[in-house]
């Protein structure tokens, strides 16, 4: 073979090569470009059911973004009525304690604590042993006093007289018989015959005689003319005097048994029987059963605005009774600055209510200040202390609104309502409740609430 020949063959043969080489490379090309367009067309296939429906249905996605709300309209108010309640107890009208006003051994205690007793009835008593016998002896003095003083009242009696009056005249016998007997010593003695010592004894024994004749006539005249007064007066003194002191004896066994003052409760027993009880020491706690007093402290200017005799419901733990404003204390508490009002419980709740336990008032007060009542569900928390409800605009389609921020101010909460101020106007239509989903400018459709 001929240079050329060999030339030419080397020629085509590197002509295949890049050819080849060429189509090599084109065929990769083309792999790739069908693999990217395969993938594309992968795409749009999945994705066009989507785009599809998203062209389809986009007027009903939009109605399905507006949200439906419930509304109230706002209407404002001048005042509002806060209810507070304030705390007291009940209060017994009167509360002593009782003990005897001699000292003595407690014989026996009637009564134990906790019951209840009627006035005057009795709780306890001393030994009055001592007592009665002192009573016994003054008692016979006095039946002796009193004897004497009818003695004294009636006067003498006839046979008292009739032997009085012989008194008289026996003396008056003997009178005369000594005075024949002294004439006749007399002429003895002028003759001579007997001596001046014997006629002195007759002289001497006439007068004698004389002076018993006045006496027993006196004493005649006494009985005659009865008792003096002064004697009936000082034998009535006397008397009274007995009287006194047996008066006296039975204030002391009065006063040996202790009795209620007035009905009501034992309280606390503080002896036992056999103590010896000085006066005055305690011996029995009573608290008054009458109609039962409630004391609740308040402020000033709250415990002036009630009336006197007027009706106030006070709570007992779960019961309530009717109560009357009795008075009410002018003075304040230093401490807690108020002032005590005392009530009248109804007196069916004697046998119920019993002192010391804690009780209840509560007053609703009205208060000047301009708000809007609002449901609680109504609020959402804002900003620098403030609070976010949200009412509704007209939009521009007719059958949706905007929601438009409110920021407003809690005044008072009462239950489930707030009242607040602030942005809100009069008919103003807020969202009642689901404030949470909402936001400013968010399209939403209006249902009433009932």
């Amino acid at each position: 073979m001929s240079s050329e020949q060999i030339s030419q063959a080397d020629s085509q043969d590197q002509s295949s090569l890049k050819l080849a080489e060429r189509t090599s490379n084109n065929r990769g090309k083309y792999f790739y470009l069908l693999l990217a367009i395969g993938g594309i067309g992968l795409i749009f296939l999945l994705a066009r059911p989507i785009l599809m429906t998203s062209a389809d249905d986009t007027p009903a996605e939009t109605t399905a973004r507006v949200l439906p709300v419930e509304t109230i309209e706002v209407q404002p108010v001048d005042t509002y009525q806060v209810s507070r309640t304030y705390t007291g107890q009940i209060a017994a009208v009167r509360t002593s304690d009782l003990g005897f006003s001699r000292s003595g051994e407690i014989e026996q205690i009637y009564v134990e604590e906790g019951d209840r007793v009627n006035q005057r009835q009795p709780l306890a008593k001393l030994d009055t042993r001592n007592l009665q016998t002192q009573r016994q002896q003054l008692l016979a003095e006095k039946a002796g006093a009193s004897a004497q003083l009818s003695q004294l009242q009636t006067g003498a009696r006839v046979e008292d007289i009739d032997a009085a009056q012989a008194a008289v005249q026996d003396i008056e016998q003997q009178l005369k018989l000594q005075s024949q007997q002294r004439q006749r010593r007399e002429f003895l003695y002028a003759q001579g015959a007997i001596a001046q010592e014997e006629l002195d004894e007759f002289s001497f024994g006439e007068e004698a005689l004389k002076a018993r004749l006045d006496q027993a006539g006196s004493n005649l005249a006494e009985l005659k003319n009865g008792t003096r007064p002064e004697q009936v007066t000082a034998q009535e003194a006397i008397l009274q005097q007995l009287e006194a002191r047996i008066a006296d004896l039975d204030v002391n066994l009065d006063q040996s048994i202790l009795k209620a003052p007035f009905a009501g409760i034992v309280a606390q027993r503080d002896l036992d029987e056999g103590t010896v009880a000085n006066a005055g020491q305690s011996v029995i706690r009573l608290m008054e059963n009458a109609t039962p007093q409630a004391r609740v402290g308040m402020p000033s200017r709250v415990a002036n605005e009630l009336i006197v005799g007027s009706t106030q419901t006070l709570k007992l733990g779960s019961q309530t009774y009717k109560a009357k404003v009795r008075s009410i204390l002018p003075e304040v508490n230093a401490n807690t600055r108020t002032q005590v009002v005392v009530f009248d419980l109804d007196a069916s709740a004697i046998s119920e209510v019993n002192p010391g336990k804690t009780v209840r008032l509560e007053l609703a007060q009205d208060l000047n200040s301009g708000g809007y009542w609002v449901p609680t569900e109504a609020l959402t928390q804002g900003i620098r202390g403030l609070w976010t409800c949200y009412g509704i605009t007209k939009a521009e389609d007719e059958n949706n609104y905007l929601v438009k921020q409110h920021s407003v101010e809690i005044i008072h909460q009462s239950g489930d309502r707030v009242l607040v101020r602030g942005t809100l106007q009069a008919g103003d239509q807020i969202v009642a409740s689901g404030v949470h989903r909402l936001v400013p400018g968010q399209r939403v459709k209006v249902g009433s609430r009932e």
